[in-house]
């Protein structure tokens, strides 16, 4: 069986959530009762060596000049949600330079055991965004995020904000200092987070691409491009074995009121058979709860 597309998906989805659909791929499914997909469950990020809960909480709603949504409203709120997201056993959290979120996170894992967690990061390499002017070399930036994280070693380093399709020369500098660091084992792996269709197109056949942050959703909000032309870029990336984390599913909050479209978009993401884990930008507790309701109703679908 091939995984779901998105056009697959939408034409049985609007007709009952993808009941036609899954109906047609669950094995032996008159002969036992479905399963359904956990969100904490732990998972491989493509071929890296680095396994993660399928679901981990972003800190980067409306991010900018260190700061975020998740910084504006205060630790003991921030808090709130890490705790909650622990306790619920999501164990990888998403922060970035640009959002500020660092020395939050710290604070708030200081008595979890560093082995029981992953955290992915991002470097501004940028011009503008963040109060000052200098962009040190990978290294350097590494070093203060140690700092700030308040760790020996970072699982994931991106490069943030990719539009470029030709990146891998623009930002040469950053990718050996990045390789340089995870030699050291200062890192455990490397990639990016794209915000074009390009610069995505660009990272399939880039060797020194371990991970991929990318926008998806069913409905094209938020995104590089239309669904339809951003899911088989996806489908390379994850064939070529990049690690593919997806964002902005509930398109930045664009359907976030909108229950029936939040279960599609959830439903797609985890059925597509493409996406290794998902990072959402979670800022009450009672959108933590309503996302993993909704992803434990959604049918485990076989591929093959």
């Amino acid at each position: 069986m091939q995984p779901i597309n998105r056009r697959q998906f939408l034409r049985t989805s609007m007709a009952g959530l993808g009941a036609a659909l899954i109906a047609g791929r669950l094995t032996h499914a008159a002969e036992k009762p479905a399963t359904y997909y956990d969100p904490v469950e732990v998972v491989k990020l493509g071929k890296t060596k680095i396994k993660m809960t399928r679901l981990g909480m972003g800190t980067g709603m409306r991010g900018g000049g260190r700061q975020s949504n998740h910084t504006r409203m205060g630790f003991e709120s921030f808090n709130t949600l890490i705790k909650t997201c622990w306790d619920q056993g999501m164990r990888w959290f998403d922060v970035a330079d640009l959002y500020g979120t660092h020395p939050f996170l710290a604070r708030s894992l200081a008595q979890m055991p560093r082995k029981d967690y992953v955290i992915a990061t991002k470097i501004w390499w940028r011009s503008g965004s963040l109060p000052e002017h200098e962009r040190p070399g990978a290294q350097g930036v590494v070093e203060r995020f140690l700092k700030e994280l308040g760790t020996d070693y970072i699982d994931i380093v991106q490069l943030h904000c990719l539009a470029n399709k030709d990146w891998p020369t623009e930002l040469s500098e950053y990718m050996t200092g990045l390789d340089k660091c995870k030699q050291k084992g200062l890192i455990r792996a490397h990639g990016i987070s794209c915000h074009s269709l390009e610069s995505l197109e660009t990272a399939i056949t880039e060797p020194w691409v371990d991970t991929v942050h990318a926008r998806i959703n069913p409905f094209g909000a938020k995104m590089d491009g239309p669904t339809e032309k951003v899911e088989p870029v996806l489908r390379k990336l994850h064939e070529a074995g990049k690690g593919l984390i997806a964002m902005k599913v509930i398109g930045e909050g664009t359907f976030g009121n909108d229950g029936q479209k939040k279960d599609q978009s959830i439903q797609y993401v985890l059925q597509g058979g493409f996406i290794d884990a998902i990072t959402i930008g979670f800022e009450k507790v009672e959108h933590i709860d309503d996302f993993t309701a909704r992803a434990r109703k959604v049918p485990v679908v076989a591929t093959t």
